[in-house]
């Protein structure tokens, strides 16, 4: 099926050394780093950064360490975003050999270093170096190209690939999709795409290398582009990936063009069948009819899925409670297919307890979150940040009583947690709530009392939200402050 368009819119003082006496080595077994070694070390070379090679090389012959891999590693991680002392220190590894060799390993750290200070020229002349010793591997295509492609140097990123072929590394399509992973999962597509175009003629894309090139122009948007890409992995023969399907059709979702999206899915129902369960895409398609208020559309692709045998998970169920709350007040239906489910699990609960707070039932919903933790299933944060927003709406709770003043309290937080100038923010947003309306945020609340005085505090405040009777409430902070709120408390709240 093709989609037409039409429808669906080094720096470095003085020129860099040579880098010579690299040779492959086996990795050696872990030796531990004396910290005061490490330390001394480390000191040398931001304080001495700037001086003359030989002087430098003096201080640090006079220092007592012993260099092993290891070490370089540590003083590599001691300035992961400063290249001089690391490069610094690598000249004064080349003078260490033949008992001192680096591999791979230390020099894409390095490489990686340098990669993130943006040092341009001293990046690719080790880039050259290293594949003229035959030290290059997957991450380093990983590391280099990632930066050059950052720093729009596109031209060398193609010249890369030629360069390490020339020394006897083989660049094939595998190492080309692992570049281009990197690059789209750094929101760097169009780079990504560049580099294939340019290879083309000697390194085949293939469905993989579409899929994930498809996949990156989803996640920014742009479904032009991820057309023309699916038309022309069609045209060369590919086999359409399942999981590109899936993206494209959510992101169509998520961009109001559900005829789109739903055009993909009825290809997908002739041609893929078989593989409509596997990759749950009729969950995907389930999850947002609901969103949409399409009740009916869901039910017939839920019929459709069960007849031809595929079981739904819980997440399926959750979007069909949910749909069924929000679109048609079928709050019956609901409980009937939750009490159907063997194992409910924490999707399945908040499926329902959204659905209720979209229909204003918060006592219902808290009921439901006790069940929940009567039942073992314990709540994570979003569970508590929903239960607040629908009791309390998304501006908190007012009162005259400090303990039940949600804006005295949020200040509160924000000082002890040393955030004056946001608590200032939002003062000033509170005098200012006739022309501006500040929207409590529930998180950064929960956060900031995420500590031992938060214990105390959610238990005073649970005291008094049951004296002025909002019992629900009470249950909901008290809980938090149990369960959620420390590390160790999140740890064990199972237990």
């Amino acid at each position: 099926m093709r989609i037409s368009n039409s429808k669906i819119f080094l720096w470095f003082v003085g020129s860099p050394r040579s880098l010579t006496t690299l040779s492959n080595v086996k990795t050696s077994t872990v030796t531990p780093v004396n910290p005061a070694h490490l330390t001394r070390v480390c000191t040398i070379l931001y304080q001495q950064q700037h001086d003359s090679g030989p002087k430098l090389r003096t201080h640090l012959q006079n220092t007592q360490f012993r260099l092993t891999h290891e070490f370089f590693l540590q003083v590599c991680n001691k300035f992961p975003l400063s290249w001089r002392p690391v490069y610094c220190f690598y000249e004064f590894t080349l003078t260490r050999s033949p008992e001192f060799t680096h591999s791979h390993i230390t020099l894409n750290k390095m490489l990686d270093v340098i990669g993130k200070s943006r040092n341009i020229d001293l990046l690719w002349e080790l880039l050259h170096d290293m594949a003229r010793r035959r030290l290059v591997n997957d991450k380093t295509f990983r590391i280099g190209l990632r930066t050059l492609a950052k720093a729009r140097e596109l031209k060398k990123c193609v010249e890369f690939f030629h360069l390490t072929s020339a020394h006897g590394h083989e660049c094939d399509v595998d190492v080309l999709n692992k570049v281009v992973e990197t690059l789209c999962g750094d929101r760097l597509v169009d780079e990504a795409k560049h580099v294939v175009v340019k290879l083309r003629d000697w390194i085949k894309p293939n469905g993989v290398t579409y899929r994930r090139l498809i996949c990156g122009f989803c996640d920014r948007g742009d479904m032009v582009e991820a057309s023309k890409l699916w038309n022309s992995m069609v045209d060369e023969g590919h086999e359409a990936d399942i999981d590109a399907m899936n993206k494209m059709m959510e992101t169509f979702f998520k961009k109001n063009q559900f005829g789109e999206g739903l055009k993909l899915f009825q290809m997908m129902r002739v041609k893929r069948v078989e593989e409509l369960g596997i990759h749950h895409t009729y969950r995907l398609v389930i999850e947002w009819m609901c969103k949409k208020g399409k009740l009916a559309e869901a039910r017939v692709v839920f019929d459709e899925m069960q007849k031809r045998g595929i079981e739904a998970d819980n997440l399926t169920l959750s979007s069909l409670i949910y749909g069924l709350l929000v679109s048609g007040n079928r709050v019956r239906e609901a409980y009937l297919i939750m009490e159907r489910i063997k194992e409910p699990d924490i999707s399945v609960y908040h499926g329902l307890i959204k659905g209720l707070l979209r229909m204003k039932r918060a006592a219902e919903a808290t009921e439901v979150f006790r069940e929940m933790i009567r039942r073992g299933c314990e709540p994570i944060m979003h569970t508590y940040v929903m239960l607040l927003q629908g009791h309390m709406g998304k501006r908190g709770r007012k009162g005259r009583d400090p303990l039940v003043n949600f804006d005295t309290i949020f200040i509160g937080g924000l000082v002890k947690a040393q955030k004056s100038l946001e608590a200032t923010k939002y003062v000033e947003r509170v005098i200012k709530r006739g022309s501006e309306v500040p929207r409590f945020d529930y998180n950064k609340f929960l956060h900031y009392y995420s500590n031992e005085e938060g214990v105390i505090m959610f238990e005073k405040v649970g005291k008094k939200l049951r004296e002025v009777g909002l019992f629900d409430l009470a249950d909901i902070f008290v809980r938090y402050g149990e369960k959620m709120a420390t590390r160790d408390r999140r740890r064990n709240r199972s237990t």
